[in-house]
C-alpha cells in the first residue's frame, strides 16, 4: 500500500492523503480553499509504502502530471525494472519514460567493484584463466579499472553496481 499526500500550493486550502489515482481524482475535484474556489495545483509527497516505491517517486520527481504513470509503475513493474528506471532517470540523466526497456542500464547485484571483478573473472569475461594462475589475479586492480565505468548505489537497502551506456 502506497500512501501519498497532496499538498496544495494555495495556502488557504488543506491537503489530503490518498492511496490510488481514483482517490486522488475524487478528493482533488472536491477540494475548495477557504474562499470556495477550486484548488488546482498540488505538490505530491510520498508518505508511506515500499522503500523501492519511495525511491521511484523521488527519481521521477512525482507530480500531478506523472501521477497516473507512477501508480501504473508501482502496480505493474517488478523490483528490477523499478531499479532500472530509478538509476536511469535519477542517476544517469535520462528523461523519464515508463518503459524500462528503453534505458540502456546494466545492473549487477554486487556490493563492491571488487566483487564485480570476481564475478566477471568467474564468468569468463577475461578469457579462460588456467587454474594454476588464478591465485595471481589482482582483483583490486581490475576493480579500479571497472570503477571508471561502473558506479555503486543503494536503492531500497540493496547495494547495486550499475553502468549507463
Amino acid at each position: 500500500m502506497t500512501l501519498l499526500f497532496a499538498q496544495p500550493y494555495d495556502i488557504s486550502a488543506t491537503g489530503f492523503y490518498f492511496q490510488d489515482l481514483a482517490g486522488y481524482d475524487a478528493k482533488a475535484a472536491a477540494l475548495r480553499n477557504d474562499y470556495g474556489q477550486k484548488v488546482e495545483e498540488f505538490e505530491i509527497q510520498f508518505i508511506d509504502g515500499e522503500a523501492i516505491d519511495c525511491a521511484l517517486a523521488a527519481a521521477i520527481g512525482i507530480n500531478q502530471t506523472n501521477l497516473p504513470q507512477y501508480f501504473e509503475l508501482v502496480e505493474e513493474l517488478d523490483d528490477h525494472d523499478k531499479q532500472v528506471i530509478i538509476i536511469a532517470v535519477g542517476e544517469c540523466g535520462y528523461e523519464f519514460d515508463p518503459d524500462p526497456r528503453r534505458f540502456d542500464v546494466d545492473i549487477y547485484a554486487a556490493t563492491t567493484t571488487r566483487e564485480l571483478a570476481e564475478m566477471f573473472v568467474d564468468e569468463g569475461l577475461y578469457g579462460d584463466i588456467p587454474e594454476h594462475l588464478q591465485f595471481y589475479i589482482d582483483y583490486d586492480a581490475i576493480a579500479r579499472d571497472l570503477a571508471v565505468d561502473y558506479t555503486e548505489t543503494e536503492i531500497a537497502g540493496a547495494t547495486l553496481i550499475y553502468r549507463c551506456a
